[in-house]
C-alpha cells in the first residue's frame, strides 16, 4: 500500500461550457509570458528598450512551438504513421509531444529574424531571455502532469507520481518517478543560476545563453535515463540522451572560445535605444554634432568674437584723438 505519493488529475480538460481549457496549453501559455516578461525585465537593465523582447517573441514564440512539435514527430514517427494510427494526431498539439531541441532551434530561428529586423545582436538577446527560457520549461513540464505523460521507472518513494490505466494507449497503473517534476525543479535552478553568474560575472556576447545550454543538458541527460516512455536507442542509450550529450559538447565550447574572441559584455544592445537616450539628453534637438564640426564651430565664434573685439578697440582710439583734420585738396 502505497502511503505518499502525487496524485495525477483525472482529466487535462476542464470544459467551460462548449469551450475545453486544457491544463497543457495552459502551462504552455504561462511559460511564454512569464520568459517575456523576465527576459523584457533583463533587456531594458542591459540598455535595451522596453517591448523589444515582446516584439521579437511575436517571431520567436511561434517558430519554437513549430520546431518542437516537428522534433516530436519526425523523432516519434511511428506515434503517428503506422497501421492503425491516425496521421490527423501529429497537428494535435494540446495532446502534448514537444521536442525542447526542435523548440530551441526553430525559436533561435525566428529570433534572429526578429533581431534582424530590429538591428539587434542574436547573441545580446539570447543572454537576456535565457533565464525566461529556463523557467518557462518549469511550468511547461507540468502539463505533462495534466496529460499523464513523460513519467520514469515504478518506484515507492514518498513523491512517487500515481498513473491510472489507460489501455487504449498501453498506459499501466502504477506509481512512477515523476520526471516531470524533476525537470521543472531543475529548469528553475539554472534559471537561478544563469542569473546569478550573469551578475557576478557580467556574461555577455551569448554566453549566458551557452550557461543556460549546458546546465540543463546535464539534468537532461540523468531524468532521460529514468523515462519509460517509448523511444529510439543507439548503442544502449535513448536518442535524447545522445543528443543532450552533442548539445552540451557545443555549448561548453561555444561559451570557453567566445570568452577568448569577445569578452565582457556588450557596451550597445540596441542601437535604438542609444539614439533616443541621445535625442532626450539634447532636449528633442538633432543629435550632437561630431567633433570636426563642433570644433570648427567654435573656432569661427571665437575669430567673430575677436574682430569684434579688433573693431571696438579701434573706435575708442578713434575717439580719444578727437576729430581728424580736413585734407588738403590734391591739386
Amino acid at each position: 500500500m502505497d502511503l505518499a505519493y502525487i496524485p495525477s488529475p483525472s482529466s487535462g480538460v476542464i470544459y467551460l461550457g462548449p469551450i475545453p481549457l486544457r491544463g497543457y496549453a495552459f502551462c504552455i501559455i504561462i511559460g511564454v509570458f512569464v520568459a517575456v516578461w523576465l527576459g523584457g525585465r533583463r533587456w531594458v537593465a542591459r540598455g535595451g528598450q522596453v517591448g523589444t523582447v515582446a516584439d521579437i517573441a511575436v517571431w520567436a514564440v511561434p517558430f519554437g512551438l513549430v520546431g518542437g512539435r516537428l522534433y516530436h514527430v519526425i523523432t516519434d514517427y511511428e506515434l503517428y504513421f503506422t497501421d492503425g494510427r491516425d496521421w490527423v494526431d501529429a497537428f494535435k498539439i494540446w495532446e502534448g509531444g514537444l521536442g525542447i531541441w526542435g523548440a530551441i532551434a526553430m525559436g533561435a530561428l525566428g529570433a534572429w529574424i526578429g533581431c534582424r529586423r530590429r538591428g539587434i545582436p542574436l547573441p545580446a538577446y539570447a543572454d537576456a531571455v535565457a533565464p525566461g527560457i529556463a523557467f518557462a520549461q518549469a511550468i511547461g513540464r507540468w502539463g505533462n502532469w495534466f496529460n499523464q505523460e513523460l513519467y520514469g521507472k515504478r518506484t515507492d518513494v514518498p513523491w512517487a507520481l500515481k498513473i491510472d490505466a489507460d489501455p487504449g494507449i498501453g498506459r499501466v497503473a502504477g506509481t512512477y518517478h515523476p520526471t516531470f517534476l524533476y525537470e521543472s525543479l531543475w529548469c528553475v535552478g539554472v534559471a537561478l543560476l544563469v542569473i546569478w553568474a550573469d551578475r557576478k560575472f557580467r556574461l555577455g556576447h551569448g554566453r549566458a545563453f551557452a550557461l543556460y545550454v549546458a546546465a540543463y543538458t546535464v539534468g537532461r541527460f540523468w531524468w532521460e535515463a529514468l523515462r519509460v516512455d517509448t523511444a529510439h536507442h543507439v548503442l544502449g542509450m535513448r536518442l535524447n540522451q545522445w543528443t543532450a550529450v552533442a548539445v552540451f559538447l557545443a555549448a561548453v565550447v561555444y561559451f570557453v572560445i567566445c570568452a577568448k574572441k569577445a569578452p565582457g559584455r556588450e557596451e550597445v544592445v540596441e542601437p535604438a535605444a542609444v539614439a533616443e537616450a541621445g535625442e532626450g539628453e539634447d532636449g528633442g534637438e538633432p543629435a550632437r554634432e561630431d567633433s570636426g564640426e563642433a570644433e570648427a564651430k567654435a573656432k569661427s565664434e571665437a575669430e567673430a568674437k575677436s574682430g569684434e573685439a579688433e573693431a571696438d578697440g579701434a573706435a575708442e582710439a578713434k575717439a580719444e584723438a578727437g576729430p581728424a583734420e580736413p585734407a588738403e585738396q590734391s591739386k
